[in-house]
């Protein structure tokens, strides 16, 4: 990992970030309700660092990416990207920012226009920022494309998506990402969609991009791909962080129930934490939060005091980084 500079800014610190979604008022004067989709998560990036967003479907994880792109306005908090605060620049002031801002998606068919050949949808990002001349804009879309592995670089920029395998297609898509010469990526799920024979080399591009200085925020519900390619892991649930630090800390010593949980779920990743059970059910209603912690409706060792209390991010047992939101835990290390 590239560390970042003494005394320079991170790459990007998010602090407080909330983001809610009214709904549509209910008749007969009913309450107006809100979709807390992310209720106050803290966290940062370094230039060189891989962070994984880690939780299962609904927790906020896609949503946070967003506010942080500010394709989504987020309703509070504040997100600063190189020391400065961006959280309500305005459209013009925040373009230049945004091409240092790049996203990869999980879908890399969606990613990329079906009329338009490699080459065309790998420079468009190019020529909205009215970057280059024509020929200079091939120069670095070839360059893009050997450095997110396909080669050689003149074959693929000249084939239609369709001609592409999917794995492919999501190097072209990592392309395209890469051509503003962004100093964070994005990735939302960037290797679910993708076969099990082909993750590994598309993953291994995010490593070499890491290693070349590029801070990655990367989105999975997959906690072995991020034990295995992050720097550092981030638990949500239901729009919170509730568990962070060291990739390797965090699953061989799971601090939360709720990350106990995913790792016993994943037979591959050995762990020195003991097996822990959710209770059946669907996860709660983010319009409908339940009191006290969040997860205590479904975690197996609640106490009264979890219907009560919403338990902050403390640090956990190992390292200083590693941090946790159960008190119950905390104790049982004690």
């Amino acid at each position: 990992m590239t560390a970042g500079s003494p005394g320079a800014p991170r790459l990007l610190e998010i602090d407080g970030l909330v983001t809610h979604f009214p709904l549509p008022r209910g008749t007969f004067g009913a309450r107006r309700k809100v979709v807390r989709a992310v209720d106050g998560v803290s966290f940062a990036v370094e230039a060189g660092e891989m962070v994984a967003l880690v939780g299962e479907s609904g927790s906020g994880k896609t949503t946070t990416a967003q506010s942080v792109l500010r394709m989504v306005e987020p309703t509070a908090g504040t997100i600063r990207f190189r020391g400065q605060d961006i959280t309500a620049l305005g459209r013009r002031p925040l373009k230049p920012v945004r091409r240092r801002m790049q996203v990869v998606y999980q879908d890399p068919y969606e990613s990329l226009d079906p009329r338009f050949r490699i080459g065309r949808s790998v420079a468009e990002p190019l020529a909205v920022h009215g970057v280059g001349t024509r020929a200079e804009r091939r120069d670095v879309v070839l360059r893009a494309l050997e450095r997110a592995g396909l080669t050689p670089a003149e074959m693929f920029a000249d084939r239609y998506p369709h001609e592409l395998s999917g794995g492919q297609r999501q190097r072209a898509a990592i392309a395209a990402a890469l051509v503003l010469g962004p100093d964070l990526l994005i990735a939302d799920e960037p290797v679910s969609m993708l076969d099990v024979s082909v993750r590994a080399g598309v993953l291994a591009v995010f490593d070499e991009l890491r290693r070349s200085g590029l801070g990655i925020l990367m989105i999975t519900h997959d906690l072995s791909t991020a034990v295995h390619h992050a720097d550092r892991i981030a638990v949500m649930y239901l729009g919170r962080i509730v568990e962070e630090g060291p990739a390797a800390e965090v699953v061989r010593n799971p601090a939360h129930p709720y990350t106990r949980a995913l790792v016993a779920a994943v037979p591959r990743v050995g762990h020195a934490g003991r097996p822990i059970e959710i209770r059946p059910g669907e996860p709660p209603d983010p319009a409908a939060v339940p009191d006290g912690c969040r997860f205590h409706p479904r975690c197996p060792i609640a106490v009264e005091e979890c219907a009560r209390v919403d338990p902050a991010l403390l640090p956990a047992a190992g390292p200083a980084s590693h941090r946790a939101a159960c008190p119950i835990t905390r104790q049982e290390d004690t």
